[in-house]
């Protein structure tokens, strides 16, 4: 019961939540880099669906860039946590 105490006085402590705000931070910068091979492995199919069908570009285009908004945003969101958690 005594160490549980001793727990629980430290969790409290604004080092602690400060380096949980920095492992958070780290997350979100690793999910945005992530976003980001997922954008280029997006992008290097359709070039190569292209490159296959080159009658179809105009809806593989547009699907590309579709898909690649989507994509970016989840990173642009990634990074707007990692500077709000870094920033406390």
């Amino acid at each position: 019961m005594h160490n549980f105490l001793q727990i629980m006085e430290i969790i409290p402590n604004e080092f602690f939540s400060t380096g949980l705000a920095y492992i958070g931070a780290g997350i979100a910068i690793l999910a945005a880099g992530l976003a980001g091979i997922g954008q280029g492995m997006a992008a290097a199919r359709a070039v190569e669906a292209v490159g296959r069908q080159p009658e179809a570009s105009g809806k593989i285009t547009v699907t590309m860039i579709l898909g690649q908004a989507m994509v970016e945003t989840s990173g642009i969101y990634a990074l707007i946590i990692a500077f709000i958690l870094s920033s406390k």
